[in-house]
């Protein structure tokens, strides 16, 4: 199987709203008014035309910056033609009336090239505005050490709560900024808060079936300078305003310099069926592929994450400052030299009440000396009530822990499969932690907390796995039953069947009946 056919068993893509159709009602009653429709055609239109029709379209971006849009307008962009500058709009839509971006003609999207650029699209203090069917780069000249820059950035700065922002189908690509994350970042698609005056925040994100690659730093992100909260008390800023109501869905982030997805400082997101394959790739920060970093209350699931780069954490997924309540489950991790999990709380936050089950790891290691593993449970403090269960995690990469702990604890690893074929094996290095019912292979000692740990082979359908339906067990299984009843255990599997009756080990539960 395919890196990414795995992905067409659960997928299921949101269609959005079309440009032209119905328009929703006013308050008052009545149709909302259809706004205008403007055309830009960087080769051969003018910008001493109207703008307002085919034959009479604009030329440059310049031009289309220069209008204040309104609601319900739409900016369509030529296909098959590329436009050089910086697209920066100015106005906004409203409730059921966003302003659209979008393409026309027969070909190839159209292409905005930034040159190097701040951003090749930037909408600053604006809302409801949406993107599509756009091809974006901002390469220049080799950047300064301060030289920040971005496909397309969303830019709020003292502007209180910003509204509604989609982008959909767009590639955004060849983006060479500098390795800034937080709170000015360069990237792919951005969405920032600045400011210290008025409590600002993004609500109601999404982006969907687009594509990021080869950028630096990050590919999709939020970030802020409002994060102070009691999870996370000394940030420096002035206070909370949580950026909410997030989609990350259907997308592809390849060759990103350092994070794949990141989101910080909010609460309430949704990451799926995404795929990040090469990160950590250029930057000499701290990267994972799919994390949150002050942030509750998010579901990440039908993530396919590999390629993570370097051994300064590169794992695909990581539990970090400030996350409560959030929950990976249903995705796969492969081939990423910083691992499978991070568990990294931060000095003074809290980060409490975080699940991490039915997911897959396949031949992830991490051979910096411990604390790292497969599975990291590292950084300052403790976190609360992390529960890690029904995992199957299996490598056959030499000079990797299986699970590490430095000391700090607060992780509960419950009905999981760690499996080494490793030469020597992968050792389980955590006398701190809980472990209870999960099966070992290839690790050395199993944990001593372990009262009930299972030793024998898993039975798996194939032995030298390399992708997830490998994984699944034979009936023969001894993982079959041998798990301990976990409550609110999610409905379903790694591979969607229904969970019923006796608890097995592992990401796959036996169907039907038990």
């Amino acid at each position: 199987m395919g890196m990414r056919s795995w992905r067409s068993i659960a997928l299921a893509v949101v269609a959005l709203a079309a440009t032209a159709g119905a328009w929703p009602a006013q308050a008052g009653g009545g149709p909302m008014p259809q706004g205008a429709t403007y055309y830009v055609d960087c080769a051969e239109g003018s910008d001493a035309a109207s703008g307002a029709t085919l034959g009479h379209a604009w030329k440059s971006l310049e031009k289309a910056s220069d209008q204040e849009y309104r609601p319900g307008d739409r900016i369509l962009f030529k296909r098959d033609t590329a436009c050089d500058g910086v697209f920066e709009p100015s106005g906004s839509g409203a409730a059921g009336s966003p302003i659209r971006v979008d393409a026309y003609g027969e070909g190839e999207k159209p292409r905005i090239r930034g040159g190097g650029a701040r951003a090749a699209v930037l909408l600053e203090n604006v809302e409801h505005w949406e993107l599509r069917n756009l091809d974006v780069s901002n390469k220049g000249a080799a950047p300064g050490p301060e030289e920040r820059r971005a496909g397309i950035l969303f830019r709020l700065t003292d502007f209180g709560r910003g509204k509604h922002y989609v982008v959909d189908d767009v590639d955004v690509h060849d983006v060479n900024g500098s390795d800034h994350k937080d709170p000015d970042p360069s990237g792919g698609i951005l969405f920032v808060v600045r400011g210290t005056a008025t409590a600002t925040r993004f609500d109601g994100i999404t982006v969907t079936d687009s594509t990021v690659r080869h950028v630096d730093r990050t590919g999709i992100s939020t970030a802020s300078s409002w994060g102070k909260r009691p999870e996370h008390p000394h940030s420096g800023a002035p206070g909370w305003a949580p950026n909410t109501n997030l989609t990350i869905r259907n997308n592809e982030v390849t060759d990103v310099g350092g994070d794949g997805i990141v989101l910080q400082h909010g609460h309430h997101a949704l990451v799926e069926h995404n795929y990040v394959d090469g990160f950590n790739m250029r930057s000499a920060g701290y990267n994972v592929g799919v994390w949150a970093w002050n942030f509750d209350d998010a579901v990440y699931q039908y993530n396919e994450v590999t390629g993570g780069h370097g051994t300064r954490d590169s794992q695909a997924f990581d539990f970090d400052g400030g996350n409560n309540r959030n929950v990976y489950q249903y995705n796969y991790s492969h081939d990423n030299e910083g691992g499978f999990l991070l568990v990294c709380n931060a000095t003074g936050m809290t980060s409490a009440d975080n699940v991490f089950r039915y997911n897959v790891s396949i031949n992830d290691r991490n051979t910096w000396s411990p604390p790292y593993g497969v599975i990291s449970v590292v950084c300052p403090a403790a976190t609360t009530n992390t529960q890690v269960y029904n995992n199957t995690v299996v490598t056959d990469q030499a000079g990797t822990a299986m699970v590490s702990d430095n000391g700090k604890g607060g992780v509960a690893f419950r009905n999981n499969i760690f499996v080494s074929t490793a030469e020597g094996g992968s050792p389980i290095i955590d006398a701190l932690n809980t472990y209870d019912h999960n099966l070992y292979v290839g690790v050395g000692s199993v944990p001593a907390q372990d009262a009930h740990a299972v030793t024998a082979e898993p039975e798996f359908l194939d032995t030298t796995p390399d992708s997830p339906r490998d994984l699944r067990l034979r009936p023969t299984s001894p993982a079959l039953g041998a798990g301990t009843p976990i409550e609110n255990a999610g409905g379903q599997d790694y591979f969607g069947n229904r969970l019923q009756g006796a608890t097995d080990i592992g990401a796959h539960q036996r169907p039907g009946p038990k």
